[in-house]
C-alpha cells in the first residue's frame, strides 16, 4: 500500500512521515510535477495524498500547483485523506475555495502552538498537550474553507492547522522535520534571505525528541485514515 508525496523542491521529503506510515505498512511514493519530465500517477490508485512544503506560494501562476489543486479537489470528492504540510496546507486551503495571503510577520525556527477545544477532541490531536512547541518556516497563511474545522492557532498566526471533512488535514508547522532537516533547510540558497532575517541562529535540537513523539502520533493517525479508506 502506498501514498503519494507531492514534492516542490529537491530538499523537502517526508522526514518522519516516512517511519510513521512505514509502521503500518505503507510506503511514500514522491511525485515531482516541478520537475518538467515527472509524470503524475493516478492519484485514485493511493491510499491518501500528501503534500509538503516549498519556498513558493500557493498563489503562483505555476501549472503543476494547478494540477496538484485539481488533484485535492478530486480527492475530496472521492473522501480520500488528504494531509497538507505548510505550502500543502495553503494549497490544500486554496483549493477549497479560501483566501491564502502574507502573515502579518514571518513565523520562522521554534515556537508554539495551541490547541483548539476541536484541536483537543480531534482524532489527529487527541491526547496531545494543549500547547505544544513544534517548528515553523513560512511566511504566508490562509482562511479557512467554508465548513473547516480550526484545530491549532499560535501568538502569530491564528490559522495553524484544521480539518476538513474527516480525512482532510492542512497544517501550517511542521512536525515531519529532522535536526538533520533543519540544518539543511538553513543551508539552502532558496532560504537563504529568510535566513539573514532571523536574530540569530536556528538550533535545530530545541525540542527535536517531542516533535518525533508527536509526528509519530499525529502522522501515525492519519495513516490510519488511509488504512481505513483503502479497506
Amino acid at each position: 500500500m502506498r501514498v503519494l508525496a507531492f514534492r516542490h523542491i529537491p530538499f523537502e521529503s517526508g522526514g518522519l512521515i516516512v517511519p510513521a506510515l512505514a509502521q503500518r505498512g505503507i510506503s511514500i511514493q514522491y511525485v515531482d510535477l516541478y520537475r518538467r519530465d515527472s509524470e503524475m500517477p493516478d492519484p485514485a490508485d493511493a491510499a491518501g495524498l500528501i503534500f509538503l512544503g516549498g519556498p513558493m506560494s500557493a498563489n503562483d501562476d505555476l501549472a503543476y500547483l494547478k494540477r496538484e489543486a485539481a488533484a485535492i479537489v478530486q480527492a475530496v470528492d472521492r473522501e480520500q485523506p488528504v494531509l497538507g504540510v505548510c505550502l500543502g496546507a495553503q494549497l490544500a486551503a486554496r483549493a477549497l475555495g479560501a483566501r491564502v495571503y502574507r502573515n502579518h510577520r514571518k513565523e520562522i525556527g521554534w515556537f508554539d502552538i495551541h490547541l483548539t477545544a476541536d484541536g483537543a477532541a480531534d482524532p489527529l490531536f487527541a491526547g496531545v498537550s494543549r500547547t505544544e512547541t513544534v517548528f515553523h518556516w513560512h511566511g504566508e497563511t490562509f482562511d479557512l474553507p467554508q465548513g473547516a474545522v480550526l484545530l491549532a492557532s499560535s501568538d502569530a498566526c491564528r490559522h495553524q492547522a484544521f480539518r476538513f471533512g474527516e480525512g482532510v488535514y492542512g497544517l501550517q508547522f511542521h512536525l515531519e522535520v529532522t535536526p538533520e532537516i533543519i540544518a539543511d533547510w538553513c543551508s539552502q540558497d532558496e532560504n537563504s534571505a529568510d535566513v539573514r532575517e532571523l536574530d540569530g541562529p536556528i538550533d535545530p535540537h530545541v525540542n527535536a525528541a517531542r516533535l518525533e513523539e508527536l509526528s509519530n502520533r499525529v502522522f501515525g493517525r492519519w495513516a490510519d485514515l488511509a488504512l481505513r479508506r483503502a479497506e
